[in-house]
């Protein structure tokens, strides 16, 4: 079953932004008393932006990879069933990486939310 990803797509963009305040948002955090230069305080444009060098971007990247190996998996599929492929194997290869892919992606989300979720009922 080809599953769209779509969806995913605005669940986790979100999640690029989650840490934007830094540790200056913090009362009394580490950069407020830490006596580091402005150098290193600027991080999060990197985080929120969608540039190729961000988390986000990276994180969009591999979304729009994923979404496109689902494509592909569902037009081999589709060749497959009316019988207009050529190479079966590879059909059935593209449809099995689709799949694999899918439960990375879904593996990883999980583990995120799961690191969130300890962020968060960690006490200070």
């Amino acid at each position: 079953m080809i599953v769209p990803v779509s969806g995913i797509t605005s669940q986790l963009s979100g999640l690029a932004g989650t840490g934007a305040g830094g540790a200056e948002a913090l009362p009394g955090g580490a950069g407020a008393s830490s006596g580091l230069g402005q150098s290193a305080a600027p991080s999060a444009p990197e985080v929120t932006g969608g540039e190729s060098g961000s988390f986000g971007g990276a994180l969009t990247q591999a979304i729009s990879s994923l979404e496109s190996s689902q494509q592909s998996a569902d037009a081999a599929s589709k060749a497959l069933a009316t019988g207009t492929v050529k190479d079966p194997a590879a059909a059935i290869t593209t449809v099995e990486d689709a799949a694999l892919s899918m439960q990375l992606a879904a593996q990883i989300r999980t583990k995120a939310v799961e690191a969130t979720q300890t962020i968060f009922q960690t006490q200070v």
